[in-house]
């Protein structure tokens, strides 16, 4: 048989081949149909699913004179302290926490931009309270609302906001109440935009917990306004000073929200940030402005003497690269979608294990950001699972056409026949 008739069939054969056999390129498969890696074992510490709030156990006792509290490590979403934490209560101004998500959420979707301008209304301009004066037809971007908002809880300025938004403080309102049902905020109903006193408008600790908790971890950029001691408005001729003292008195502190009215008291969502680690506690109902301080600062000295945030897998991270079927030319860059922490003792070393797990039957045509498998984290001496985080591709992957195939098996046929000889 003459040596191109050997090499025609050879074509042939190696064609058939990667038609019938194109997983041949894949990886192994395990006995439930998926890609397995190895388990692999560091002495790093252990980590929490971002979705899930767990309480710490030993929590600790305060004598505290407010009406309800929570402690909170708002990465892993661990609970360090409650007491009383799901009592239905009135929040004041601390409600501009969920106002100031929505508000958030629409400048991190493209929706708004910090630039854009906001007309203050006459409804919003005859608004009582915490206020700037925001006078009828008077405008301010939105970068200067959220500073007003942030930094003196300013209701006029609120309620031209969630007039922006939703087209009337009604329609707003129901957006923070479907948002509020979408985060499993269930002791709240939210009855305006701004926190005055007002029938059947209630929160808890752990609700406002919650939202603050998804305010700070998916719109971290509030933080550059809620972190704002002293600022101005108007060319300079307006001044604006925290409600919250904690700005100025305590180390870390980042933010959030006051709220008084004399039927709700002293309220206070508080957010502090030291070495990496932040921590977020709630007080309500507290009896004055100075003991609603003094107990927030106490469970985030607490906090802060105690425990840690640790990242065991952090976002981007590179898994491993590898062949997709029906794809003969590229390789799926496989990285870790989320970062992945726990909350720990100091002092205290967790070993953990990690599974690499792939969904069935992955395929050529994948799009950058496709889920491809996900990545756990458990400990290791008690196997309880601790966190995890989806695993996406970065790159795109075409499927291959018969062009393609004809290639990969030239380069196959040469490589081979080259070791031969």
């Amino acid at each position: 048989m003459s040596k191109i008739k050997i090499l025609a069939i050879t074509f042939l054969f190696v064609i058939l081949s990667n038609t019938v056999l194109g997983a041949s390129y894949l990886y192994n498969i395990n006995k439930d149909g998926n890609k397995e890696n190895n388990i692999m074992e560091n002495n790093n510490v252990n980590t929490k699913d971002e979705s899930s709030i767990s309480t710490v156990a030993n929590s600790p006792e305060f004598n505290f004179q407010s009406q309800s509290q929570i402690l909170m490590e708002p990465v892993s979403g661990s609970i360090i302290y409650e007491n009383n934490a799901d009592e239905r209560l009135i929040p004041a101004s601390v409600t501009k926490v969920m106002t100031l998500l929505l508000i958030m959420e629409q400048i991190d979707s493209g929706k708004l931009a910090y630039t854009d301008k906001v007309k203050c209304s006459t409804k919003a301009s005859k608004m009582g309270g915490s206020q700037i004066w925001f006078k009828e037809n008077e405008e301010l971007t939105i970068d200067e609302a959220l500073k007003a908002i942030c930094v003196v809880s300013a209701n006029d300025v609120t309620v031209a906001m969630a007039e922006k938004i939703g087209g009337t403080e009604e329609n707003f309102v129901k957006m923070m109440n479907d948002k509020a049902k979408e985060l499993g905020m269930q002791n709240t109903n939210f009855m305006n935009c701004h926190g005055i006193d007002e029938e059947n408008h209630y929160t808890c600790a752990r609700d406002i917990a919650i939202m603050s908790r998804e305010l700070i971890i998916k719109h971290p950029d509030i933080l550059k306004y809620t972190s704002i001691w002293q600022d101005s408005l108007r060319n300079g001729e307006f001044g604006l000073n925290s409600t919250n003292k904690l700005i100025r008195y305590y180390e870390g502190a980042t933010g959030l929200k006051t709220g008084y009215t004399s039927t709700a008291l002293y309220n206070l969502s508080a957010t502090a940030t030291r070495n990496g680690t932040t921590f977020l506690s709630v007080v309500m109902k507290a009896p004055s402005s100075n003991i609603r301080l003094e107990e927030t600062k106490q469970l985030l000295d607490y906090a802060f003497s105690n425990y840690e945030n640790k990242v065991l897998c952090t976002e981007n991270t590179v898994i491993e690269n590898f062949k997709i079927d029906k794809n003969v030319t590229d390789y799926a860059e496989v990285i870790v979608k989320d970062t992945v922490s726990t909350l720990i003792e100091k002092g205290i070393k967790n070993e953990t294990v990690e599974n690499i797990t792939y969904n069935e039957n992955i395929t050529a045509p994948l799009k950058k950001g496709d889920e491809v498998g996900k990545i756990e984290i458990f400990d290791k001496e008690t196997n309880e699972k601790l966190g995890e985080s989806k695993l996406i591709v970065t790159n795109e992957i075409n499927k291959s056409t018969l062009i393609d195939y004809l290639k990969e098996t030239f380069l196959c046929f040469l490589i081979n026949n080259k070791s031969i000889v």
